[in-house]
């Protein structure tokens, strides 16, 4: 009998897969740590005899390497990827057993568009369609953005977007299940599903690439596109050479004076604690990026690639999580680390900064004042030109630490994003570079209703 077991990667927004029956598996798309995939199998008790890659992949590195030459495994690459390493190449219609004895297989499908390369795999079991792992092709209700290769090829990968979901809808039955790496908060996918859980049948009838006509998708596609993460740079040539096995032993701890010396050399000190925790007392200069939001994404986003940082945390725990959660986005090894209160950071006779924390309704109580606040929008591009607060300055957070310099250097700033969290390192970022803010720690959806004034559509840049 035939198993699909799923490992969410919630904090970068992809999926990969453990696939096969008693006697095999093939690992899908798996993650650089990998002993989530070595895990998996042994509660399952079934060896990994194929790891399989849909593409060279942009937004995390891949442990599909480390796990092949870990287990023995097969490494199944698309033949058109340019890699460095021996695999095996896979081209269109090719057959692997992954478990002989009971019958379970990968059928491999060319589906270009999201990398000229792309390849999708039909799980199979004794010849019967069981599901389909679609990568960055078919995603549910979209298709994976055909951006990240080279903008030469945007269009010509758009249209071929389009003709692989076609190709994978002709072929498969309606009830098979679609499985994709992507589209779960990934910037790989062009906008998120609204469900975890979808069939080749449910996306004939929402997917637009299944339900629009092609100029018209491309067209949308292509419009829809939204900021790709600067780390992306890196991902696809790390990938493509072959990703070093990931060490996960703790950082070298980091006292007061040795932090006090990172700082003052202009390294990056992340402290991971809850926003609350970090508003209230943090060590000058520090920046948060909070250990349960999207660490990877945003740490790896806005920090100068190959910058040494220290990680403060509140518990072991919690700096093990975090090292886990950035070896996935090639921040191997943090230079240093310490974990605790902040208090204990703090060479004598320095004190802790804070700054407050707000909600729209307290923004909207001094809105009216003579000395009207000054209100920092840090939301993407894409986002502001649905709704913003009339008159507020606009710099998204991934931008604002080489622009800081852009904002008045005496006015107090109410810093705000969609929920809080990115206002939160924004804030922290301006803390740290001298300025006096606020933390708007709530959801937009609550600006209007407090009275705010709102305007709807692109607004007239203001930075």
């Amino acid at each position: 009998m035939y198993f699909v077991d799923t490992l969410d990667i919630e904090t970068l927004g992809n999926r990969s897969y453990l696939a096969g029956g008693p006697g095999g598996a093939v690992a899908v798309d798996p993650p650089r740590d990998v002993d989530r995939v070595v895990a998996a199998a042994a509660r399952r008790g079934v060896r990994i005899t194929y790891v399989a890659e849909t593409h060279v992949h942009n937004d995390y590195i891949s442990g599909g390497l480390e796990l092949a030459r870990l287990t023995g495994a097969h490494y199944l690459v698309p033949a058109d990827a340019a890699v460095s390493y021996r695999r095996v190449l896979v081209h269109d219609g090719d057959e692997f057993d992954v478990d002989p004895a009971s019958g379970v297989g990968l059928h491999a499908v060319a589906t270009p568009g999201h990398t000229p390369h792309h390849t999708s795999y039909v799980l199979t079991e004794h010849g019967r369609i069981r599901a389909a792992f679609t990568g960055g092709s078919l995603l549910i209700g979209t298709v994976g953005r055909p951006d990240l290769v080279e903008p030469r090829l945007t269009e010509h990968l758009a249209h071929a977007q389009y003709r692989s979901a076609h190709r994978l809808a002709e072929q498969l039955p309606d009830e098979t299940p679609v499985l994709p790496t992507h589209g779960f908060g990934s910037f790989c996918s062009v906008g998120r599903a609204g469900t975890d859980t979808s069939t080749i049948g449910a996306e004939r009838h929402r997917n637009d690439a299944l339900v629009k006509d092609p100029a018209t998708f491309v067209a949308d596609l292509l419009a829809s596109l939204d900021d790709i993460p600067a780390y992306y740079a890196h991902m696809g040539p790390v990938n493509a050479a072959g990703p070093r096995p990931v060490d996960l032993t703790p950082p070298a701890p980091a006292d007061a004076q040795e932090l006090a010396r990172r700082l003052s050399a202009g390294e990056w000190v992340v402290d991971l604690r809850a926003r609350t925790a970090f508003a209230a007392g943090h060590l000058a200069g520090s920046f948060n990026f909070e250990g349960t939001g999207r660490l990877a994404t945003y740490l790896a986003w806005l920090i100068p690639w190959g910058k040494p940082v220290t990680l403060l945390a509140a518990s072991p725990e919690q700096l093990a999580d975090a090292q886990r959660e950035l070896t996935r986005v090639g921040i191997d090894r943090p230079a240093a680390a310490a974990t605790g209160e902040p208090e204990d950071w703090l060479r004598p006779g320095e004190a802790l900064r804070s700054f407050p924390r707000a909600t729209f309704a307290d923004l909207a109580a001094v809105w009216g004042a003579a000395d009207r606040p000054v209100v920092l929008d840090v939301r993407r591009d894409s986002e502001r030109a649905t709704t913003h607060i009339e008159g507020s300055l606009h710099i998204p957070v991934h931008q604002l630490h080489t622009r800081t310099g852009e904002l008045p250097a005496s006015a107090e700033l109410w810093v705000h994003c969609a929920g809080g969290m990115r206002a939160a390192i924004a804030a922290s970022l301006l803390d740290a570079a001298g300025h006096r803010v606020i933390a708007v720690d709530d959801t937009f959806t609550a600006a209007a209703p407090a009275g705010l004034p709102i305007s709807e559509g692109p607004a007239t840049p203001e930075t």
